[in-house]
């Protein structure tokens, strides 16, 4: 009889013993409250931000204007290139900005050839300081 009760708190335990793994198992399979996709997907969103505020800059000193004040001044393209990379995320947005609303001006036609060539001027003049300071 002895051998028999042993028998039955083995099998017992056992039994519970596989409920608990398999309900943990089950419960590990829930989705979480941020799938791993989102993190991924939010991880990645500062690079494209500032990839975006890069290019914002470039667009408009690789622009006809651009190109004429970055002549106007003696300046190569590569090295303002190399400079807006070199720029801190703050810096970049900032310049983006304002590089977006000159653009944006000038297609409206409330700029002109010259004052868009005064903004441009001032953008490279402040990647120069920014450069100058680090």
């Amino acid at each position: 009889m002895r051998v028999f009760v042993q028998l039955c708190v083995r099998t017992l335990a056992l039994t519970a013993l596989i409920f608990v793994v398999g309900f943990t198992a089950r419960a590990q399979e829930k989705q979480h409250v941020v799938s791993l996709g989102e993190l991924n997907k939010d991880s990645a969103k500062p690079a494209q931000v500032r990839q975006s505020n890069e290019q914002a800059v470039r667009d408009l000193l690789t622009s006809d204007s651009g190109q004429k004040a970055l002549k106007s001044v003696g300046v190569d393209y590569q090295k303002v290139d190399k400079a807006v990379g070199q720029l801190s995320d703050d810096e970049v947005a900032k310049l983006a900005e304002r590089s977006r609303q000159a653009q944006r001006d000038f297609a409206a036609g409330t700029l002109s050839d010259r004052d868009l060539l005064w903004i441009i001027l001032i953008i490279v003049a402040v990647l120069i300081i920014a450069l100058a300071v680090r």
